[in-house]
């Protein structure tokens, strides 16, 4: 798929010096707010993220002259991964564009949940992409929230099998540890881990690590000397992955037996902690490398002069994580304007578009994104969509997918989603939407 040649539209974020300077969205055009974090303590994650998003949004203006003729602008505003910014930056570009903002992404679960009651009520759709709320997987509470393609408690169901599988099919009287940053994040999988330790059979212990996680001796002390258990899980976030990787190896734990959510699996995770983090595994809700043809694309974009991303971050982990992000959006603008029309759309009415994304296989190998993502469907009740994680591992250079992509099993989690949300909206004071 050669990148066509169009003429170059001065939209969308020009990177210079590490910020952004962005020309006013036009009446034509369909303004996606991003809040970014290139500066602060994540900064080694959040530009990564940052370039995807820059990049995808660029190739889709050069190659494709935007989604049905419609040109993508936006801006960035940074938020240094601080909840109070998070809310600063969305009330800031809310109201840009032709129709304001078509969509928000937070990239942290703080900034998501300060925002799912503002952004309801301005009726701009949450896009919460593997973090936030799990329970927002029930759009008859969470009419804005969109929590594709898996959640933190369909994680934590993929590790316990991905761990029963290794252990010959039954985890009775193992023991599995959980070390997590002690935030609302790193909390998310408890309550789903000690359901599947009762189911399983298996004995289970938690750790709480305090941001930003360089004080961890004492917990792996416990973990390697004392508990000794048969499996790890990390839901950590920023430096306290690499130091986590780094004390697990100084006291003797097995990397084969230690596995991370998505957000302890990049490669500013264990890139610092050196040959300690070799054979270090993880969850990844995104396909590794630059095997898939739109990878070609973006070497021509940047041949050409339009990248925007630094080079050296294309085909990493979290700049396909937003690759794929930008994607879904992309699709569900093209969905509402199939019923809207090919014009910029409102948040409104791109949320009518997410509740009725139905991403195939076929549409993943048309956009050149094979091996990138797994399908997913959403509805009015279900805004998970029905996504799949793959368990990789660290060999020393790079990450390789070592399992293919895991479904969670939803028979015992949906429930869970519902009676969290039911919860919630009796809290609220909301009714449940009708999706019947």
């Amino acid at each position: 798929m050669q990148l066509r040649k169009l003429a170059f539209a001065a939209v969308g974020a020009l990177v210079i010096g590490g910020t952004a300077a962005t020309p006013p969205a036009s009446a034509a055009e369909q303004f996606v707010p991003l809040l970014v974090y290139r500066t602060g303590p994540y900064a080694p994650n959040g530009i990564p993220l940052a370039d995807g998003f820059n990049d995808f949004m660029q190739l889709v203006n050069e190659r494709d002259g935007g989604v049905n003729g419609v040109k993508l602008a936006w801006e960035e505003c940074e938020t240094q991964y601080n909840n109070d910014r998070g809310v600063e930056c969305y009330e800031r570009l809310k109201a840009k564009g032709a129709t304001g903002s078509s969509v928000v992404n937070p990239y942290s679960t703080g900034i998501t949940y300060a925002l799912i009651e503002r952004a309801t009520a301005d009726q701009v759709p949450v896009l919460s992409m593997g973090y936030g709320r799990a329970d927002a997987s029930d759009g008859r509470v969470f009419p804005y929230v969109f929590t594709l393609p898996i959640t933190y408690w369909a994680g934590a169901d993929v590790m316990v099998q991905y761990a029963k599988a290794q252990e010959g099919g039954s985890l009775k009287d193992k023991k599995i540890a959980l070390v997590y940053h002690d935030s609302a994040y790193g909390k998310e999988p408890i309550a789903t881990l000690e359901r599947l330790a009762g189911e399983e059979g298996f004995q289970f212990r938690t750790f709480p690590v305090a941001h930003p996680g360089l004080e961890q001796k004492a917990t792996w002390l416990q973990i390697g000397r004392q508990l000794r258990p048969d499996w790890v899980f990390m839901w950590g976030w920023g430096v306290m992955n690499s130091t986590a990787i780094k004390e697990a190896a100084a006291v003797g734990y097995p990397m084969d037996r230690f596995v991370g959510v998505w957000w302890s699996g990049a490669e500013a995770d264990v890139v610092p902690a050196g040959a300690a983090a070799q054979g270090y595994k993880s969850l990844n809700i995104t396909g590794v490398g630059t095997a898939a043809p739109i990878f070609a694309d973006l070497k021509q974009l940047h041949a050409d002069g339009k990248g925007l991303a630094d080079p050296k971050n294309i085909g990493t982990v979290l700049y396909n994580r937003a690759l794929v992000n930008s994607f879904y959006f992309t699709e569900a603008l093209r969905t509402a304007q199939a019923e809207f029309g090919e014009k910029p759309l409102t948040g409104e009415q791109i949320q009518w578009g997410l509740e009725r994304l139905d991403i195939t296989q076929e549409k993943i190998d048309a956009a050149g994104m094979t091996g990138l993502l797994s399908p997913v469907k959403l509805s009015c009740a279900d805004h998970e969509g029905g996504g799949s994680a793959v368990v990789q591992q660290w060999d020393g250079a790079k990450w390789t997918a070592i399992t293919d992509f895991i479904a969670p099993r939803r028979a015992a989690l949906r429930p869970a989603y519902e009676a969290s949300a039911a919860q919630y909206a009796k809290e609220k004071g909301i009714t449940l939407r009708d999706c019947s």
